[in-house]
């Protein structure tokens, strides 16, 4: 009989699907690596588990305790699976520009849900950065998961997604291009494969009202940069310590309208679907074709699944709100 143990050892090992219609005009050789196959259907599984276990095995996180956690939603979900199978409650903060389907499925798989405003400075005591931290020493026994400056968020993906990543390519992989959030996925994967071959490029994707572009070119944090965004998932307004600069060779900026448009065009054009930062991302890549040649073989990621979105970037009614679409 073939089975897994629990759901736990069902995360990564996710495939890798070749792109047509949407990048027919790319030269290269485009694969999207969909990270939806994981139990929790993002690619933040795989970190959660991570950080989870690593925070147990050195004693942060203790029998019976509460992981509490500002997400935009995903991080969430993979903390709350690996909860349910270990025996913890969860608390998370959510900004109030994260879809209604998020806090709903956080709700649902059995986590408590506090949602803040967006458009306030991250060190304002409203702030979700802000009020994760204070939840986390008012509550008895908890554990503050912070994963922009958790380490083993980086260690998953180099220890998982790039390996997969270069055993999939048969090492051929030319170029890696994701959307960065935390900066776990694109520093493991970029330093795994950076290790196995120098030459490899490593694409950033931000948003228009993030600080990394401007960040990375010129080594200065512009608070003039920063400013609401509606794209969820990528960009920041601060500088995790899980972004590591140093194996990125660049970042490309999608604006909130083709992120959208792209999203829906995703599983139009492929019939894959998946959410708003691959959106994002697939329109950065395209954004990026000069830079591929005829047989590059160009890696893209994909972090989460279409349904965090249905009331949003696929509904046309919200499209035609926000003037993205007629």
């Amino acid at each position: 009989m073939q089975y897994y143990n629990n759901i736990l050892e069902t995360i990564g090992n996710t495939p890798l699907v070749k792109l047509n219609k949407i990048v027919k005009d790319v030269d290269a050789l485009v694969l999207a690596k969909v990270e939806t196959f994981n139990p929790g259907n993002s690619v933040k599984d795989r970190m959660a588990l991570k950080m989870i276990e690593d925070a147990e095995n050195d004693g942060r996180l203790k029998p019976g305790g509460t992981i509490i956690e500002g997400t935009s939603g995903n991080t969430g979900m993979g903390l709350a699976i690996v909860a349910t199978l270990k025996g913890y409650k969860c608390i998370f903060v959510m900004a109030d520009k994260q879809s209604k389907e998020k806090v709903d499925i956080l709700r649902a798989v059995g986590a408590e849900v506090v949602v803040c405003p967006t458009a306030v400075e991250p060190d304002d005591p409203r702030s979700y950065y802000s009020v994760s931290k204070r939840l986390a020493e008012e509550t008895p026994n908890a554990w503050y998961v912070n994963q922009y400056d958790n380490p083993s968020n980086t260690a998953a993906h180099y220890e998982s997604t790039g390996p997969e990543i270069w055993k999939q390519t048969n090492g051929k992989i030319t170029h890696f291009v994701v959307g960065v959030g935390t900066g776990g996925t694109i520093s493991g994967v970029g330093k795994y494969l950076k290790e196995k071959n120098p030459n490899i490029k490593i694409w950033g994707i931000d948003t228009y009202g993030s600080v990394f572009k401007k960040y990375h070119e010129t080594g200065i944090f512009d608070e003039n940069e920063i400013y609401p965004y509606v794209t969820e998932g990528i960009g920041e307004d601060i500088l995790p310590k899980n972004v590591n600069f140093n194996v990125i060779d660049g970042f490309e900026k999608v604006t909130d309208k083709d992120g959208a448009i792209y999203t829906q065009k995703l599983v139009l054009d492929e019939g894959i679907f998946v959410g708003n930062s691959a959106g994002s991302a697939i329109k950065g890549l395209l954004q990026l074709k000069n830079n591929f040649k005829k047989n590059d073989v160009v890696v893209v990621l994909f972090h989460d699944h279409g349904s965090r979105y249905v009331g949003k970037m696929f509904n046309n009614d919200w499209m035609r709100k926000m003037g993205y679409i007629t």
